[in-house]
């Protein structure tokens, strides 16, 4: 009777899979030996491993480049990281390393990339698609971008009182983007999205204020979809709804000339995960190409924003089972050494769920477990992992009736380490990374993991373990 743990995790999904194998009962990572790790720098642990960042940005521009070659389409491809989805300078070194374009969500964001091009890592001419609520210090850092020579900035109204503030503050040329108020799914509690302008007052207001505005040139019309790209009739009739809307726009604004598809490809979250890129990507291409080529209008460039997908499946957080508890007579607690609240959000936040496996043991029996933050809060907590249902781990006890009412310490020499993967958008800015964390949690080391030119791993500490000093300082003591 096969009852391992790894006999789970290969009855269950195909594996290995690309990012994991087994050796010796232990986990690797990207061929990341992770015990390795964990004796080097401990738990609990961040990692990030920046080469699987370029991997992602590489795959999806040949996704598309192939589908527009496949289709005859006479636009051309230009793939964006957002921002919002980590702003880490080694995140956007490795983003602008592949030459990718840049979409940004506030103020600061245009400071980083100040920054970065004093340093010679971001160019004037990249584009830059300035997206969200735009307040006035946003505005006016928009105006500083342009003022400076920054060509391509394109600021895409989210609503009609924005074009007046910039309208106010830009002396010279500029490009200009129209969101689009997408509609939502039919499970949201609301019908259209807050961010955009509804689609029948596009063209009305881009004859009355824009269309004879010397300063500006409408370039870009964007729909995003909270969804992602996904093949579902929902994104499938938003994508159509919107080229109608540009082909409109089109015959009557001739610099219209691009297409911003906001809303991303997912990542995995799960060992079962399965999505055909190359074909979203050409049907993508395809359904654009039909609407433009029945209507007689020039195909658009097509510009993607891809935040999760760039960042996310380069990162995971590694954690140690301090103990376990039997609460009662079905349910067994694992006590991890931090908290799910304040290291992975998202798990309390929206229900988001990762990808869990155990990093050792791999070759003892399993167990269904509950995984405690630790907090004295009941939301932290993670007990379900997407395909499952349920968590497994190896048994930390050969003997479960051997854990005690109410606790069993471990074995020091024999310590289970898990690791939850893919968490690498998000996470550290929603859980306000270097901040105040619930129950003053401290935020654990995080590493910087690349490959030398001989293709050698190269781990780098990015940041200790917050220490009570930090913590003491911001709340005034």
């Amino acid at each position: 009777m096969k009852t391992k743990y790894i006999d789970l995790i290969s009855q269950t999904y195909e594996f290995p899979q690309e990012e994991f194998h087994v050796e010796d009962g232990e986990l690797n990572f990207h061929n990341i030996p992770l015990m390795d790790i964990i004796k080097q720098y401990g738990t609990p642990l961040k990692i990030t491993y920046l080469p699987k960042i370029s991997q992602n940005i590489q795959r999806a521009r040949r996704w598309f480049n192939v589908a527009i070659a496949k289709a005859d389409y006479q636009g051309d491809y230009h793939y964006c990281y957002c921002t919002k989805s980590s702003h880490f300078e080694f995140i956007m070194s490795e983003v602008l390393k592949n030459g990718v374009h840049i979409e940004t969500s506030s103020a600061f964001d245009l400071n980083i990339l100040e920054t970065m091009n004093e340093t010679g890592q971001f160019n004037k001419d990249t584009f830059v698609i300035c997206n969200g609520y735009k307040k006035q210090q946003y505005i006016e850092n928009i105006v500083s971008l342009l003022e400076n020579g920054y060509t391509n900035v394109i600021p895409v109204l989210d609503n009609k009182h924005e074009f007046r503030l910039l309208e106010e503050a830009i002396q010279s040329k500029c490009k200009l983007g129209i969101r689009i108020a997408a509609e939502e799914e039919p499970r949201f509690e609301f019908y259209t999205s807050r961010l955009g302008i509804r689609y029948n007052d596009i063209i009305p207001f881009y004859e009355s204020r824009i269309k004879k505005n010397k300063k500006f040139q409408l370039k870009m019309l964007h729909f995003f979809i909270n969804t992602g790209i996904n093949d579902t009739a929902y994104y499938w009739n938003e994508l159509s709804k919107c080229v109608n809307l540009y082909c409109d726009l089109k015959k009557i604004c001739p610099e219209l000339d691009s297409l911003n598809i906001g809303g991303g490809f997912p990542i995995k979250s799960s060992l079962s995960f399965d999505y055909d890129y190359a074909y979203m990507a050409e049907e993508i291409i395809s359904q654009i190409k039909q609407i433009c080529d029945r209507e007689k209008v020039e195909e658009p460039d097509i510009f993607t924003e891809f935040g999760s997908y760039t960042v996310g499946e380069s990162s995971a957080v590694l954690f140690s089972i301090l103990q376990q508890k039997r609460q009662n007579d079905r349910e067994l607690w694992n006590m991890i050494d931090s908290s799910f609240m304040t290291t992975l959000p998202d798990t309390w936040a929206i229900n988001q769920q990762f990808i869990i496996l155990a990093i050792n043991n791999w070759d003892r029996e399993y167990e269904r477990v509950f995984l405690g933050g630790l907090t004295c809060d009941s939301h932290d907590y993670y007990n379900s992992e997407a395909y499952l249902n349920a968590v497994f781990l190896p048994k930390i006890f050969e003997n479960s009736a051997a854990v005690e009412s109410s606790t069993t310490e471990r074995d020091e020499t024999d310590v289970q380490y898990i690791g939850l993967f893919n968490t690498g958008a998000y996470q550290e800015s929603v859980g306000g990374y270097g901040g105040i964390q619930h129950c003053l949690t401290p935020a654990p080391k995080h590493i910087i993991i690349s490959l030398d030119e001989d293709g050698e791993i190269v781990t780098k500490l990015f940041a200790k373990e917050q220490s009570y000093k930090s913590m003491l300082k911001i709340l005034g003591y």
